[in-house]
């Protein structure tokens, strides 16, 4: 594989921020375009790394972030849906140049060895109705839709719950 999948470095966190937010944005999973206020949350990298682990996809050749995704192994002020033993992934987001080539899914299954190697019992996460490239992959990768747990942060704004028995 030409990815390489290892924890964000303190210089590459303000790249992560806008890699996610732009990703987001550009996706068009942002109710409110670039007026959105959760745009200030996606850019908040060098934030969400004092609370998460923020691990990064990266060309193995250029060593280049392809993508990026915030690892909650233990609960905390970033986790929007896991419970005691539960792990969590959030604001998974890969550049146009990383689809395709598997960054998302090794993202994605960096997370879940994270988890298994905590020992926690399942690993959980919210998505977007917007998202189904996502959803494809997170299918594949054995998450099943737990419609019990999808929730509104915002009125209006449906998300959706995944999990993974580990």
């Amino acid at each position: 594989m030409d990815i390489t999948i290892r924890p964000a470095r303190d210089e590459e966190l303000e790249g992560v921020g806008e890699l996610t937010a732009r990703a987001y944005l550009e996706d068009g999973l942002l109710t409110f375009g670039a007026d959105d206020p959760y745009l200030t949350h996606l850019r908040a990298a060098r934030r969400r790394a004092e609370h998460t682990e923020i691990l990064v996809a990266v060309d193995t050749a250029s060593d280049s972030v392809l993508g990026a995704v915030a690892f909650v192994g233990d609960g905390g002020e970033y986790a929007d849906l896991a419970g005691p033993g539960e792990g969590e992934f959030r604001m998974l987001a890969v550049r146009p140049e990383g689809r395709g080539r598997g960054a998302g899914e090794a993202l994605v299954r960096a997370c879940i060895d994270k988890a298994r190697e905590r020992g926690l019992s399942r690993l959980v996460l919210c998505s977007h109705d917007g998202m189904t490239t996502a959803h494809r992959l997170y299918g594949r990768l054995g998450f099943v839709p737990a419609p019990e747990r999808d929730w509104e942060p915002i009125p209006g704004l449906a998300l959706h719950a995944f999990t993974l028995e580990l």
